[in-house]
């Protein structure tokens, strides 16, 4: 039977790649080969890292817990889970404010000399009905982006609950036993 470390740190090790994964095609909308339409920015930089503390999280857990006994692994493992449980919210603020601003679009409105963010030109929240065809290159952006956008608002809460359940545990071994680390079947 699995503890709750190891199964925390490979949900955190599979959430983490998920959204790396989110990030990077976030990176090329729409899957597009088209070099002007990447970007680097808030939305795509939030996934990627938070997934790379995700998933040194888990392994630092999943380490931890075939390794019990030494004790820098376990305090490691809760330093790293505080700063998930710090990153997740932020994580799905950005999702939540670029889910509500709606996408950037980048030489649909404004040219390639104008700003090219549609935020600008339509109301907030975003009419994703009623612009079905914002955004004329690439083909489909704006249900991309709602979708990745959802699909990050989703992962970022998820990381949050396995990360703060973590914690909570770690804390209640810390507060009960006086150490960070768990006993092992019992010993």
């Amino acid at each position: 039977m699995q503890s709750l470390s190891q199964a925390a740190g490979r949900i955190l090790i599979s959430l983490g790649t998920l959204s790396v994964f989110s990030g990077v095609i976030a990176f090329f909308p729409v899957f597009s080969y088209k070099l002007w339409f990447t970007g680097w920015n808030v939305w795509i930089a939030c996934p990627i890292w938070n997934g790379a503390l995700a998933i040194m999280t888990g392994i630092l857990l999943l380490v931890a817990h075939k390794e019990w006994t030494k004790r820098y692994l376990w305090e490691a493992s809760f330093t790293f889970v505080i700063l998930s449980i710090m990153g997740c919210p932020l994580h799905f603020a950005i999702a939540l404010e670029s889910a509500l601003l709606g996408p950037y679009c980048f030489y649909s409105f404004s040219g390639i000399a104008g700003t090219g963010y549609l935020g600008y030109a339509v109301a907030f929240p975003f009419p994703y009905a009623k612009f079905p065809s914002a955004c004329v290159d690439p083909p489909h952006y704006e249900a991309y982006h709602l979708t990745l956008q959802a699909f990050d608002l989703c992962l970022g809460f998820a990381m949050f609950c396995v990360s703060l359940t973590v914690c909570i545990k770690l804390s209640a071994g810390l507060i009960w036993n006086r150490h960070i680390h768990g006993q092992k079947n019992g010993q």
